[in-house]
């Protein structure tokens, strides 16, 4: 029976998954993102870097399912990792963490538009070792509304933009101050499901097979 291993404690993550009918075991990575990303080369086009961030976290995680032997997930999963980051002007702009961070990255955003790239790493473990992997980014243009300043005020001390890329949301409040988007709605909330269906089927995985061994 092959499981699906999400490298990441996304609810969001997670929800989108469930909505089309996986449910994944979570399995968080110890992954030091900012080590990761200062590693890379000066340069390093936007692509590269959330590849081979969700690269890290896949990886991570597949050394800790087939070392595992709650439920034997080491006898055949497939591990996935991914990361999201907004390139606006070109710079990427991962998680603010703190409220002032936010609202500096709003007052540069509202109003214009951004591309919102998400990395996808999937590993297929089969009896302890790693059979087969392939990686792969989307991008999806957000535009973004003007909130008004109340607005705005309320949104960043709900907390919600502060533990996500870009520093907003498409399926929570922050869906309010989208405008629209041109391309794949499930990777902007973090997961990409046409990409994922790809990958998947690059490491021998389908759908249905996945449906079949997903428990209810």
């Amino acid at each position: 029976m092959t499981r699906l291993v999400l490298a990441s404690a996304s609810p969001a993550r997670r929800e989108v998954l469930r909505s089309a009918g996986i449910e994944p075991v979570v399995m968080v990575s110890d992954v030091d993102e900012d080590a990761v990303a200062a590693a890379l080369p000066a340069g390093t086009p936007p692509q590269v870097v959330v590849i081979e961030l969700a690269r890290a976290k896949a990886e991570s995680v597949a050394a800790g399912s087939i070392t595992s032997k709650a439920g034997g997930l080491g006898s055949d999963c497939v591990v996935v990792g991914c990361d999201s980051m907004l390139s606006v002007d070109g710079e990427l702009q991962g998680k603010p963490h703190t409220p002032e961070v936010a609202r500096a990255r709003w007052a540069d955003m509202a109003g214009r538009s951004a591309d919102l790239i998400t990395g996808h790493c999937v590993l297929r473990v089969r009896e302890g070792r790693i059979v087969g992997s392939a990686v792969d980014c989307s991008s999806t243009t957000v535009h973004f509304a003007k909130p008004e300043p109340e607005e705005l005020n309320a949104y960043i001390d709900s907390g919600e933009p502060l533990a996500v890329a870009g520093a907003f949301t498409l399926d929570g409040r922050g869906g309010w101050f989208v405008d629209r988007i041109e391309g794949d709605p499930s990777s902007v909330i973090g997961i990409g499901l046409p990409l994922l269906r790809r990958l998947l089927g690059d490491v021998g995985v389908g759908i249905a097979h996945l449906w079949a061994h997903s428990p209810d």
